[in-house]
Order: structure tokens, then sequence, then C-alpha cells
């Protein structure tokens, strides 16, 4: 009698676990239609070798990380498009189209965001959501230009080379996927609730992550 309820406990508890939401399906809803990014899912890591791409490009140099089939053309807010995509496709990672509508992102690699963040917060700086990946966090900003950001970056007098800009025509993988370098988290988390998160402008951050940069040291090789 124990054995067979055993048995009916492990059953109810696979089936809660199945019968849910994926956590990708469930968190691409959530952005698409509550806080209105368009997203899409994105190629698989490869299964045969996780470091690399499922895509055709044997060079690809992010992993799982980013759009195929389809193209960052086709992200939306539609929800009944949302669930086809990751009812056929449940483990796919979920790629933001940034830029638009949808938040943009500045990225720089892992340990010198870690450093930079570390004492943003000492000063009291308010960050909006950061993502974070084995080799590369992103802070989520406000959508820019082009122009507005060239002007930003000729204003400066030094600019670590390591800094990326995801804006209009970009992509960045959001949690909780897993692409071929490994588990996209939150560094810092979304405030609960169905409004969009609030994101800082672009100004204010490549200002403060710059000099926090400068101020802790961190040398070349590291950025």
């Amino acid at each position: 009698m124990r054995e067979i309820l055993g048995r009916r406990r492990r059953l109810l508890s696979r089936r809660r676990r199945n019968g849910g939401k994926p956590e990708q399906l469930g968190a691409a809803l959530t952005f698409a239609t509550e806080w209105q990014w368009p997203v899409l899912p994105g190629v698989a890591p490869d299964p045969q070798g996780r470091a690399r791409c499922a895509c055709p490009d044997p060079e690809c140099t992010v992993p799982g990380a980013h759009p195929f089939d389809p193209g960052l053309l086709a992200a939306t807010t539609d929800a009944r498009m949302v669930r086809w995509w990751w009812t056929n496709r449940p483990s796919a990672p979920v790629i933001l189209a940034t830029g638009g509508r949808a938040p943009c992102a500045v990225s720089l690699p892992a340990l010198a965001a870690s450093r930079a963040l570390t004492l943003l917060d000492r000063r009291g700086m308010r960050l909006g959501p950061v993502v974070a990946s084995p080799t590369r966090w992103a802070l989520l900003v406000k959508p820019y230009s082009m122009e507005q950001l060239g002007e930003l970056l000729y204003a400066k007098d030094f600019v670590p080379g390591s800094l990326r800009f995801h804006g209009e025509g970009g992509y960045l993988a959001l949690p909780p996927s897993e692409t071929g370098q490994g588990a996209v988290r939150w560094a810092r988390a979304p405030l609960p609730g169905s409004a969009a998160p609030w994101v800082p402008d672009v100004e204010a951050v490549v200002d403060a992550v710059v000099d926090a940069l400068t101020r802790t040291g961190v040398s070349a090789p590291e950025l």
C-alpha cells in the first residue's frame, strides 16, 4: 500500500511539473503581454556539444543565444504566437529584440560588471534589471538612437572597448534561457508586478559604468 501511495505521489508531482507552463513560456508571456517587449525563440545550443550552436555557422560567437528561425524581425508581443513558439520549442532561449518599444542594453564582461555594480550600489545609484550570463552582464536601459549613442561616446575621453551596445536591431537572451555558454539569470531582478520594469537612461549607465571601471582599476585584459 505504501509503495502504491508513493508511486501516486511521484506521478502527481511529475504531472504538476509537466502540466504547468514551462519556465521559458511563462517568462516569454510575461515579457510579451505584460511588459510589451517583443520576443522570439532563440536557436538552441547544439545537443552534441553545448558550447557549440545549432545554427549553421561553425564559428558562432553567441551559441544558442541568438535568433535563427524565425529571424529577428519576427519578434512579437502577440500571446498566441508566443504560445505556439514555446509549445513547439519549450526549451528555446527567450530572445528580446532590443530597441523600439523594448529596452536597449549595455553589456560588459562578467567580472568587470560585478565590480562595477558593487561600486554603484555603494553610491546608491538606481539601476534597472541586469541580465547575467556566465561571460557577460547586460544593464537594461531606455531605448536610444544611434545618433544619441554616437554623441554620448564621442564626448567621452575613454570608453572600454569591451562595452557592447544592444540597440535598435539588436537582441539579448533573457532569463531563464539556457545557452551554449550556460544559464542566463537576473543579477538584478525586475520588481514583481504587471507593469514593465523601470530602466535608466543610457547616458547615466555609461557614465557610471565607465567611471566605476576606472576607479576599480580593472585592467584592459579583464575588460
